[in-house]
């Protein structure tokens, strides 16, 4: 906790947004997941650079292999955007002082996101059991879920260890390591082992582990342009998925490190929305308010909603119809459906 809390400090005293003026590079992170492979072929497709041709700028989307550490690059200031989920996103910029919108509503995990138990069981048999996870991610966040519907808590467990995603798949493959939370492709390659159960994964908790590409606010209000080329090149990949182009999708799990079977399996476990009006649906949709004040109370109980957060409504969200939840003055996450719009109307 510790750890990220003093990362968001040092990323709120470096962010430069006050600064955001127009401009005509841009640099957008990204990390493996099956909702943002696009993203990585955008970038070795030349679609991105097509889109941001069209509007006289130039968008360079770069891989990091650690997921948290891209988005405390982001928050840092050292990129436009990030691929990031809704918890994470409000917990590091939004909590730390970055005002920032979410461009992309890409995904939301149905089943992506999973606890597993070596050996046999149910949720209960992970009482004074060490569970391995990101710590404060939405690995954390699932946790808790699944054990509040066996009216467990953190507390019951024999503890969580912070292990980075990078590690996962080996740490369970040790004897000291009983269970994991984690995220696709590592569900999938843990699942592999006979000895992995899936206890409770994010099926259970529909549209509550939201998949976003998100960028500074100040930036996309004075570079509307950049925000067009990203979702024109994002839904020209959307249509190619959804037409089941097999290059298209075998390049992606490539890059994944799994094959086509293996990405479409992940897949099957993602409700991408890609057609944008469904993501625009969902970004206008009374349930996210419901979403978004849940998984703030779950950071204000883990500590970690801001730097000396007062209450779970420390951080304001506002949506679409301009509502807001948490406080209306100080507003540093934005669901904004105007370039997903422009995408459904054929306006890129």
């Amino acid at each position: 906790m510790k750890k990220l809390t003093a990362l968001t400090a040092v990323a709120l005293c470096l962010s430069t947004g006050a600064f955001a003026q127009e401009k005509t590079e841009f640099k957008v992170a990204w990390s493996i997941y099956v909702g943002w492979m696009p993203w990585g072929y955008l970038e070795e497709s030349g679609i991105m650079d097509k889109w941001a041709d069209k509007y006289g700028i130039d968008v360079e989307i770069v891989q990091i292999n650690d997921y948290i550490e891209s988005i405390n690059q982001y928050t840092a200031g050292q990129f436009d955007g990030v691929s990031a989920t809704n918890m994470d996103t409000l917990s590091i910029p939004a909590g730390g002082g970055v005002d920032t919108t979410a461009l992309i509503v890409g995904d939301y995990s149905d089943g992506n996101d999973a606890v597993i138990l070596k050996g046999d069981g149910d949720l209960t048999s992970l009482a004074d059991k060490p569970v391995n996870l990101v710590e404060l991610s939405v690995s954390h966040y699932l946790l808790a879920r699944g054990l509040d519907s066996v009216g467990l808590s953190e507390a019951d467990l024999g503890g969580v260890i912070n292990t980075s995603d990078a590690d996962m798949i080996a740490a369970f493959s040790t004897d000291d390591v009983q269970a994991v939370v984690t995220w696709n492709p590592l569900v999938s390659s843990i699942l592999e082992d006979p000895t992995a159960t899936k206890l409770f994964d994010s099926s259970d908790i529909p549209g509550e582990i939201i998949d976003l590409m998100v960028v500074n606010t100040e930036t996309l209000e004075a570079n509307p342009d950049f925000g067009k080329a990203m979702a024109g090149a994002w839904y020209e990949v959307m249509g190619l998925m959804a037409a089941g182009d097999e290059e298209v999708l075998t390049a992606m799990a490539e890059a994944s490190g799994t094959d086509l079977a293996g990405y479409k399996a992940q897949l099957a476990s993602t409700e991408m929305f890609y057609d944008p009006a469904d993501a625009v649906a969902f970004a206008s949709s009374a349930d996210l308010p419901k979403t978004m004040v849940s998984v703030a109370e779950f950071l204000f109980d883990k500590g970690i909603l801001g730097e000396g957060a007062p209450s779970a409504d420390f951080v304001g969200v506002a949506y679409p119809d301009g509502s807001v939840t948490g406080d209306e003055n100080n507003v540093m996450f934005r669901f904004d459906t105007t370039y997903m719009q422009m995408a459904a109307d054929g306006s890129l």
